[in-house]
């Protein structure tokens, strides 16, 4: 089954050439994405993988990435922070439906990872809310992939913090 989904990258002050980038990643079986190079040390691939699954395809990607450029750093792996147009649209249905649901079912709808003027949700989370509705058609593989982008974002973030510190958060945060 073929998996979209975007890495975006740090790219290291050395890794500005951008032919000779596209030139690496093609070679290191990168030609399945299409790169964006529009930010000064940013870069940006939205894949197109053929995998058994979504885990497999990001994981893949992630690893030719590395192969081709050792010093770019993750920055994020999409989809997977949306606000509520995103979910809609992901979805099939009006943002005001989508804010609807959501008020109707505040004891229940996920909790936000960032709440404020434009609050940002797991798209993970909320897919699997909405297929527990039982209302929602998703598309096939959207739900996977982005478990899949989730779980490289937590894994991400993780290594962010020392493990000790990370545990005595834990305890007081569940």
């Amino acid at each position: 089954m073929e998996y979209t989904f975007t890495l975006r990258y740090q790219l290291d002050e050395r890794d500005s050439e951008r032919n000779a980038l596209v030139e690496r990643l093609g070679a290191a079986g990168c030609d399945d994405a299409l790169v964006g190079i529009g930010q000064p040390g940013r870069l940006a691939l939205e894949f197109t993988r053929e995998a058994r699954s979504a885990k497999a395809a990001v994981r893949s990607a992630l690893a030719d990435v590395k192969r081709a450029i050792p010093s770019a750093r993750l920055v994020e792996a999409a989809p997977d922070f949306v606000g509520l147009t995103d979910v809609a649209q992901i979805v099939g249905v009006s943002r005001q439906n989508m804010r609807k649901l959501m008020l109707a079912h505040r004891e229940s709808f996920p909790v936000p990872v960032h709440e404020g003027s434009a609050s940002i949700w797991h798209l993970a989370e909320v897919l699997v809310w909405l297929e527990g509705k039982g209302h929602y058609v998703l598309e096939r593989g959207v739900l996977e992939t982005a478990q899949a982008t989730l779980e490289v974002n937590l894994a991400k973030d993780a290594r962010r913090s020392p493990s000790r510190a990370a545990r005595d958060l834990e305890r007081l945060i569940a």
